[in-house]
């Protein structure tokens, strides 16, 4: 579902939600049916927050601007993995997140 003219509008629309709420994307690989963001945000959002923001923005902005999508019950699942980079460098996230789309 998450490819073609759907993949670049989401795309888009991500970066415009990153600036937004002053969001650096480091790394984002956007699959047939997910996608992979490692961002660098500042400390006064919760991962909750930013999550719902980047879903509810592209599910509002996709559904209404592809046909196929609107139909479906809904964009996105509730679910979604959130982790800090803690004991992991910068580097290793994002080629593992860059791994994904050529192991797709």
């Amino acid at each position: 579902m998450l490819v073609g003219p759907v993949e670049a509008r989401l795309r888009e629309l991500i970066r415009e939600v990153a600036e937004k709420l002053d969001l650096e994307i480091l790394t984002l690989e956007i699959m047939p049916d997910h996608l992979h963001l490692f961002v660098n945000a500042p400390p006064n959002l919760a991962p909750h927050d930013i999550v719902a923001r980047f879903k509810g923005v592209s599910s509002h902005h996709l559904r209404r601007e592809f046909d196929h999508i609107a139909r479906m019950p809904s964009m996105w699942t509730r679910s979604y993995f959130v982790s800090t980079a803690g004991n992991v460098s910068s580097d290793t996230i994002q080629r593992y997140i860059e791994m994904q789309k050529k192991r797709g």
